[in-house]
Protein backbone atom coordinates (compact mmCIF):
# COMPACT_ATOMS: atom_id res chain seq x y z
CA UNK A 1 0.00 0.00 0.00
CA UNK A 2 1.37 3.41 -1.00
CA UNK A 3 1.32 5.53 2.15
CA UNK A 4 1.00 8.69 0.01
CA UNK A 5 -2.69 7.86 -0.34
CA UNK A 6 -3.26 7.70 3.38
CA UNK A 7 -3.34 11.42 4.19
CA UNK A 8 -5.71 12.10 1.28
CA UNK A 9 -8.32 9.77 2.68
CA UNK A 10 -7.81 11.15 6.14
CA UNK A 11 -8.57 14.65 4.81
CA UNK A 12 -11.79 13.49 3.20
CA UNK A 13 -12.83 11.44 6.21
CA UNK A 14 -12.26 14.32 8.55
CA UNK A 15 -14.37 16.64 6.40
CA UNK A 16 -17.26 14.19 6.51
CA UNK A 17 -16.82 13.65 10.24
CA UNK A 18 -16.95 17.38 10.87
CA UNK A 19 -20.06 17.77 8.78
CA UNK A 20 -21.74 14.97 10.72
CA UNK A 21 -20.87 16.40 14.13
CA UNK A 22 -24.07 17.27 15.96
CA UNK A 23 -25.68 17.24 19.42
CA UNK A 24 -27.69 14.24 18.25
CA UNK A 25 -24.49 12.30 17.64
CA UNK A 26 -23.36 13.13 21.15
CA UNK A 27 -26.69 11.98 22.59
CA UNK A 28 -26.41 8.71 20.75
CA UNK A 29 -23.44 7.78 22.94
CA UNK A 30 -24.80 9.46 26.03
CA UNK A 31 -22.08 12.09 25.85
CA UNK A 32 -22.70 15.52 27.33
CA UNK A 33 -23.00 18.52 25.02
CA UNK A 34 -19.84 20.31 23.92
CA UNK A 35 -18.98 23.46 22.00
CA UNK A 36 -16.02 22.06 20.03
CA UNK A 37 -14.31 25.47 20.17
CA UNK A 38 -11.37 24.77 22.46
CA UNK A 39 -8.21 23.11 21.19
CA UNK A 40 -6.94 22.16 24.63
CA UNK A 41 -8.87 21.26 27.73
CA UNK A 42 -7.04 21.64 31.02
CA UNK A 43 -8.43 20.68 34.39
CA UNK A 44 -7.24 19.97 37.89
CA UNK A 45 -10.33 17.88 38.61
CA UNK A 46 -9.97 14.40 40.00
CA UNK A 47 -12.41 11.78 38.79
CA UNK A 48 -13.56 9.48 41.57
CA UNK A 49 -15.39 6.37 40.43
CA UNK A 50 -17.72 4.85 43.04
CA UNK A 51 -16.71 1.42 44.23
CA UNK A 52 -20.04 0.00 43.16
CA UNK A 53 -19.35 1.05 39.58
CA UNK A 54 -16.38 -1.28 39.32
CA UNK A 55 -17.01 -4.62 37.68
CA UNK A 56 -16.05 -7.78 39.61
CA UNK A 57 -13.02 -9.58 38.22
CA UNK A 58 -15.12 -12.58 37.16
CA UNK A 59 -16.94 -10.37 34.64
CA UNK A 60 -15.48 -9.84 31.14
CA UNK A 61 -13.04 -6.92 30.98
CA UNK A 62 -14.56 -3.68 29.74
CA UNK A 63 -12.86 -2.12 26.71
CA UNK A 64 -13.92 1.46 25.97
CA UNK A 65 -13.32 2.80 22.44
CA UNK A 66 -13.08 6.60 22.54
CA UNK A 67 -13.08 7.96 19.01
CA UNK A 68 -14.58 9.60 15.94
CA UNK A 69 -16.93 8.50 13.16
CA UNK A 70 -14.57 5.65 12.36
CA UNK A 71 -15.24 4.17 15.77
CA UNK A 72 -18.93 5.08 15.61
CA UNK A 73 -19.25 3.12 12.34
CA UNK A 74 -20.66 5.98 10.30
CA UNK A 75 -22.52 4.85 7.19
CA UNK A 76 -22.75 1.19 8.14
CA UNK A 77 -26.15 -0.49 8.10
CA UNK A 78 -25.28 -2.81 10.97
CA UNK A 79 -23.38 -2.06 14.16
CA UNK A 80 -21.97 -5.58 13.93
CA UNK A 81 -20.00 -4.55 10.83
CA UNK A 82 -18.00 -1.87 12.64
CA UNK A 83 -14.42 -2.56 13.62
CA UNK A 84 -15.30 -2.37 17.33
CA UNK A 85 -17.80 -5.21 17.02
CA UNK A 86 -15.44 -7.17 14.77
CA UNK A 87 -12.70 -6.87 17.40
CA UNK A 88 -15.07 -8.17 20.06
CA UNK A 89 -15.85 -11.16 17.83
CA UNK A 90 -12.15 -11.79 17.26
CA UNK A 91 -11.51 -11.61 20.99
CA UNK A 92 -14.23 -14.19 21.65
CA UNK A 93 -12.66 -16.53 19.09
CA UNK A 94 -9.24 -16.09 20.72
CA UNK A 95 -10.62 -16.82 24.21
CA UNK A 96 -9.96 -13.24 25.26
CA UNK A 97 -13.56 -11.99 25.53
CA UNK A 98 -14.38 -8.45 26.55
CA UNK A 99 -17.39 -6.16 26.77
CA UNK A 100 -17.02 -3.38 24.23
CA UNK A 101 -18.26 0.16 24.91
CA UNK A 102 -18.43 2.21 21.71
CA UNK A 103 -17.84 5.89 22.54
CA UNK A 104 -17.34 7.11 18.99
CA UNK A 105 -18.72 10.54 18.02
CA UNK A 106 -18.53 11.90 14.47
CA UNK A 107 -16.36 14.98 14.12
CA UNK A 108 -14.78 14.69 17.54
CA UNK A 109 -11.35 16.16 18.24
CA UNK A 110 -8.92 15.27 21.00
CA UNK A 111 -10.31 18.20 22.99
CA UNK A 112 -13.82 16.85 22.52
CA UNK A 113 -12.72 13.42 23.68
CA UNK A 114 -11.14 14.99 26.74
CA UNK A 115 -14.37 16.80 27.53
CA UNK A 116 -16.22 13.47 27.39
CA UNK A 117 -13.81 11.29 29.29
CA UNK A 118 -14.97 12.11 32.82
CA UNK A 119 -18.49 11.10 31.83
CA UNK A 120 -17.18 7.79 30.45
CA UNK A 121 -15.23 7.15 33.63
CA UNK A 122 -18.45 6.85 35.60
CA UNK A 123 -18.46 3.24 34.43
CA UNK A 124 -15.79 0.56 34.51
CA UNK A 125 -12.77 0.87 32.22
CA UNK A 126 -10.27 -1.99 32.03
CA UNK A 127 -8.81 -0.99 28.66
CA UNK A 128 -9.16 2.36 26.89
CA UNK A 129 -8.65 2.45 23.12
CA UNK A 130 -8.13 6.05 21.95
CA UNK A 131 -8.90 6.82 18.29
CA UNK A 132 -8.65 10.61 18.19
CA UNK A 133 -6.61 13.22 16.35
CA UNK A 134 -7.64 13.08 12.70
CA UNK A 135 -10.02 16.02 13.07
CA UNK A 136 -7.33 17.97 14.92
CA UNK A 137 -5.17 17.54 11.84
CA UNK A 138 -7.81 18.88 9.47
CA UNK A 139 -8.27 21.97 11.63
CA UNK A 140 -4.53 22.53 11.76
CA UNK A 141 -4.48 22.41 15.53
CA UNK A 142 -1.18 22.46 17.34
CA UNK A 143 0.36 18.97 17.56
CA UNK A 144 1.55 19.86 21.06
CA UNK A 145 -2.07 20.55 22.03
CA UNK A 146 -3.07 17.19 20.55
CA UNK A 147 -0.38 15.46 22.57
CA UNK A 148 -1.44 17.26 25.75
CA UNK A 149 -5.07 16.24 25.27
CA UNK A 150 -4.22 12.60 24.59
CA UNK A 151 -1.93 12.47 27.61
CA UNK A 152 -4.59 14.06 29.82
CA UNK A 153 -7.23 11.55 28.66
CA UNK A 154 -4.92 8.73 29.68
CA UNK A 155 -3.90 10.45 32.92
CA UNK A 156 -7.49 10.92 34.05
CA UNK A 157 -8.40 7.37 33.17
CA UNK A 158 -5.40 5.98 35.02
CA UNK A 159 -6.24 8.17 38.02
CA UNK A 160 -9.74 6.70 38.15
CA UNK A 161 -8.65 3.14 37.27
CA UNK A 162 -4.98 2.63 38.22
CA UNK A 163 -4.85 -0.82 36.63
CA UNK A 164 -6.34 0.24 33.31
CA UNK A 165 -4.34 -0.42 30.14
CA UNK A 166 -4.28 1.75 27.03
CA UNK A 167 -4.16 1.44 23.26
CA UNK A 168 -3.46 4.51 21.11
CA UNK A 169 -4.41 4.49 17.42
CA UNK A 170 -2.05 6.44 15.19
CA UNK A 171 -3.43 8.76 12.52
CA UNK A 172 -2.09 10.92 9.69
CA UNK A 173 -2.48 14.67 9.06
CA UNK A 174 -3.63 16.10 5.71
CA UNK A 175 -0.70 16.73 3.36
CA UNK A 176 -1.79 20.28 2.50
CA UNK A 177 -0.67 21.33 5.98
CA UNK A 178 2.94 21.01 4.85
CA UNK A 179 5.76 18.60 5.57
CA UNK A 180 6.74 20.15 8.90
CA UNK A 181 3.21 19.94 10.28
CA UNK A 182 2.53 16.42 9.02
CA UNK A 183 5.81 15.17 10.48
CA UNK A 184 5.11 16.80 13.84
CA UNK A 185 1.58 15.41 13.82
CA UNK A 186 2.73 11.89 12.98
CA UNK A 187 5.30 12.01 15.78
CA UNK A 188 2.65 12.78 18.41
CA UNK A 189 1.32 9.24 18.60
CA UNK A 190 4.54 7.29 19.26
CA UNK A 191 5.66 10.05 21.65
CA UNK A 192 2.43 9.90 23.65
CA UNK A 193 2.57 6.10 23.64
CA UNK A 194 6.08 6.22 25.08
CA UNK A 195 5.27 8.86 27.70
CA UNK A 196 2.11 7.12 28.92
CA UNK A 197 2.99 3.46 28.44
CA UNK A 198 0.15 2.96 25.95
CA UNK A 199 0.35 0.28 23.29
CA UNK A 200 0.52 1.84 19.81
CA UNK A 201 -1.26 0.96 16.57
CA UNK A 202 1.05 2.82 14.15
CA UNK A 203 -1.67 3.72 11.61
CA UNK A 204 -5.19 2.41 12.13
CA UNK A 205 -6.21 2.85 8.47
CA UNK A 206 -3.19 1.01 7.05
CA UNK A 207 -4.24 -0.83 3.89
CA UNK A 208 -7.70 0.77 3.93
CA UNK A 209 -7.08 4.45 3.24
CA UNK A 210 -7.27 5.19 -0.46
CA UNK A 211 -8.50 1.70 -1.42
CA UNK A 212 -11.88 2.16 -3.19
CA UNK A 213 -13.10 -1.40 -2.70
CA UNK A 214 -12.63 -1.11 1.08
CA UNK A 215 -14.60 2.11 1.42
CA UNK A 216 -18.19 3.17 1.02
CA UNK A 217 -19.47 4.92 -2.10
CA UNK A 218 -18.28 8.24 -0.70
CA UNK A 219 -14.74 6.79 -0.72
CA UNK A 220 -14.41 8.24 2.74
CA UNK A 221 -15.70 5.82 5.34
CA UNK A 222 -14.73 2.13 5.38
CA UNK A 223 -17.33 -0.37 4.27
CA UNK A 224 -17.83 -3.63 6.20
CA UNK A 225 -14.80 -5.21 4.54
CA UNK A 226 -12.77 -2.08 5.27
CA UNK A 227 -13.78 -2.23 8.92
CA UNK A 228 -12.65 -5.85 9.04
CA UNK A 229 -9.26 -4.73 7.75
CA UNK A 230 -9.14 -1.98 10.36
CA UNK A 231 -9.88 -4.62 13.01
CA UNK A 232 -7.05 -6.75 11.66
CA UNK A 233 -4.72 -3.76 12.00
CA UNK A 234 -5.76 -3.24 15.60
CA UNK A 235 -6.08 -6.83 16.76
CA UNK A 236 -2.40 -7.80 17.27
CA UNK A 237 -1.95 -4.83 19.59
CA UNK A 238 -5.25 -5.27 21.41
CA UNK A 239 -4.75 -9.03 21.71
CA UNK A 240 -1.46 -8.50 23.54
CA UNK A 241 -3.11 -5.99 25.88
CA UNK A 242 -6.01 -8.34 26.57
CA UNK A 243 -3.52 -11.08 27.29
CA UNK A 244 -1.98 -8.88 29.97
CA UNK A 245 -5.42 -8.19 31.43
CA UNK A 246 -6.14 -11.91 31.59
CA UNK A 247 -2.75 -12.68 33.14
CA UNK A 248 -3.34 -10.11 35.86
CA UNK A 249 -6.67 -11.69 36.72
CA UNK A 250 -5.15 -15.15 36.95
CA UNK A 251 -2.46 -13.86 39.34
CA UNK A 252 -5.02 -12.35 41.74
Amino acid sequence: MNRSLHPLLVVLAIVACSAADSPEAARDTGAPGRSGAADVVASDSTMVVPTEARVPSDEPPVVVFLGTSLTAGMGLEREADGYVSVLAQMADSASRPFRAVNAGVSGDTSAGGLRRVDWLLRSQVDVLVVELGANDGLRGQDPEALAANLEEIIRRTREAYPEALFVLAGMEAPPNMGDRYTAAFRAVFPEVARSTGAALIPFLLEGVAGVPELNQDDRIHPNPEGHRRVALNAWPVLEAVMGEVMDRRVRR
